[in-house]
């Protein structure tokens, strides 16, 4: 493929080797000074379409100046090597099926509650209220108050709204009210579970909560032996850091329930749902279709990981000192980890997975990520893949981010509502933004949903250079399948019910629970069925800074309290994963 330059490492620096004797000093500087030149003639720049090969484009990885390589151990994982490859400009064969399923208009969302699950007026008992406490990021907290709904149907309890966690590494003052729908909310659970703003007072006096915790994954049983007698003395309960706190499996109304919350009675406030819009259609006016990447590559996320990416010792110090805030994190084994598919993949490793799939360099990308460790040197790979390179902030101005660049959690709804628009949907390692929007794609009319398989990739990614671009992208489609967001990609009764909402999806032909009813409309437009009476959590899967922003250059510009790293107020592994 052309000329290439072939370099070698000696001591942490660059040489070009030797190609003729020298007969004297001048002649062999001024040899070498003619090689040199014209090997740089020869060889295309980086954005460059050429590299020998017509209409190809040569992928050759920077090094940025925080990837530092000093051993050839290191140069393996971080540079294409001295085979580079020739990535075709556009996309496969594949076509259509590539951005939809074709079995996926077979199936439906379907979260009716049974004729057995009993009014809330019939059940919901007096003097019994439950509040909870959320934590962590928004998507960890939806979890919380979807089960938080739950927890109160068992408990025969009215619910109180929601408190959202104002006080953790996300610093977000918002409430409730600030990000969800809370007349939609109550009115749309009439049924299920009766739902007020506050506790009443009780003989003119206010009452305060008995505040408790209960253990993760906590069944029914769990409720009625931990919670329940607590109720009934106190009648005020308050659970405390309310995340996964709520058995995976559930029978199948309760099931239901957590679909009924999530998918339809959860809805943004306008202004946040008007503005994730605005962002929608403006990646359409660009391309009719789209893709949306969860990068999931900040330094914080790769220090929690305990992943190694490559980066030397510059790389270890850098993302060890931020692991070190933890104090009970344990200690990893990062080649372990990469082996497990434990880690996330770099932006260049993702681009090249999509590029293998079969997109081409023409499609838009919409990325929902925060500071990119590295910034634009890191990202630069992904950005000479696919040119078409969108964020909320290259799409909207300033002006019209700026109610909303304050909270991190209404920029992370931001970023929901367009990556649950999107035609495909990327996830980059199985955190719980990703887990609620596969869920909901899924939920409405199986949308593609991409998961990297990176337990096959590693060894794939590891060997690129051993073998042709066609090799490598067969490679890839094979280990990708069963991670594209197919229909019964899983088997039932596996895989965690926020991502795989078995209970709640039926089939044109013959549903689990029923047969297809009229359909109406949500909150974005999407075919949805009218509601009516009649995995396992893993510590690595929290969304950790998930919310920060993506800048028009990913040059950590702007300073707000969640894109800083330096002093940043993390929290300790307990207060993020307790019991």
């Amino acid at each position: 493929m052309g000329s290439r330059r072939r370099r070698h490492q000696q001591h942490g620096r660059w040489v070009v080797p030797a190609v003729a004797p020298a007969a004297t000093a001048f002649a062999a500087a001024g040899l070498l000074l003619f090689v040199v030149a014209f090997h740089c003639f020869l060889s295309p720049p980086l954005g460059d379409g050429g590299g020998g090969v017509r209409g190809h484009r040569v992928v050759r990885r920077p090094n940025p100046p925080f990837l530092q390589l000093n051993k050839p151990g290191e140069l393996r994982r971080n540079v294409v090597g001295t085979v580079d490859f020739a990535v075709p400009s556009g996309g496969s064969k594949l076509g259509e099926e590539l951005w939809a399923s074709k079995a996926a208009s077979n199936f439906f969302g379907c979260s009716n509650a049974t004729k057995e699950f009993a009014d809330a007026k019939a059940v919901t008992e007096p003097n019994r209220y439950l509040m909870i406490a959320t934590s962590g990021g928004l998507n960890q907290q939806r979890t919380g108050i979807i089960d938080a709904v739950v927890a109160a149907r068992i408990l025969n309890a009215t619910l109180i709204i929601p408190k959202l966690d104002q006080k953790s590494f996300w610093k977000d003052a918002s409430d409730f009210a600030d990000i969800f729908d809370v007349e939609l909310f109550i009115s749309s659970l009439l049924d299920d579970v009766k739902i007020i703003r506050q506790v009443p007072d009780r003989n003119g006096k206010r009452q305060y909560p008995y505040k408790m915790r209960v253990p993760r994954k906590c069944t029914p049983k769990c409720y009625e032996s931990r919670v329940l007698p607590a109720l009934l003395k106190k009648h005020v309960v308050q659970l405390t850091k309310f995340d996964y706190r709520v058995s995976n499996r559930l029978e199948t109304n309760l099931q239901k329930l957590r679909c009924r919350v999530n998918y339809h009675a959860l809805q943004f406030t306008d202004p946040i749902f008007k503005m994730g819009e605005m962002l929608v259609q403006r990646m359409r006016a660009k391309s009719g279709r789209f893709i949306a990447l969860h990068l999931r590559f900040e330094p914080d996320m790769l220090a929690f990981s305990g992943c190694y990416f490559g980066g030397g010792e510059i790389e270890r110090r850098e993302l060890g000192a931020i692991r070190k805030r933890w104090k009970t994190l344990h200690a990893s084994n990062p080649d372990r980890e990469r082996r497990h598919g434990k880690c996330p993949l770099t932006p260049e490793e993702v681009g090249l997975m999509l590029r293998a799939l079969g997109f081409g360099k023409d499609v838009h990308i919409y990325v929902a990520s925060g500071d990119v460790y590295g910034g634009e040197e890191t990202l630069a790979p992904l950005k000479s893949l696919f040119p078409n390179f969108h964020s909320k902030e290259t799409l909207a101005s300033k002006e019209e981010l700026a109610p909303f660049f304050s909270f991190s959690s209404r920029m992370a709804a931001l970023d929901y509502i367009v990556c649950d628009r999107s035609d495909v949907f990327v996830t980059n390692n199985n955190g719980n933004m990703a887990r609620m929007l596969a869920g909901r794609r899924r939920y409405f009319g199986h949308k593609r949903t991409i998961r990297p398989n990176a337990k096959k990739l590693y060894s794939l990614f590891l060997n690129r250079t051993s073998m042709s671009w066609d090799a490598f992208s067969s490679k890839v489609q094979t280990f990708q399948k069963g991670f594209m967001g197919e229909p019964n990609e899983i088997k039932p009764g596996r895989g965690e019910f926020h991502e795989h909402p078995m209970d709640c999806i039926c089939t044109k032909t013959r549903g689990r629970t029923g047969h297809s009813k009229p359909h109406l409309s949500n909150h974005a437009g999407e075919a949805v069925e009218k509601h009516s009476s009649d995995g396992e959590f893993d510590w690595r899967d929290l969304d950790y800074g998930e919310n920060t922003p993506l800048g028009r250059d990913s040059s950590n510009d702007n300073d707000s309290d969640y894109n800083r790293i330096d002093g940043l107020d993390i929290p300790e592994l307990e207060d993020m994963v307790s019991d």
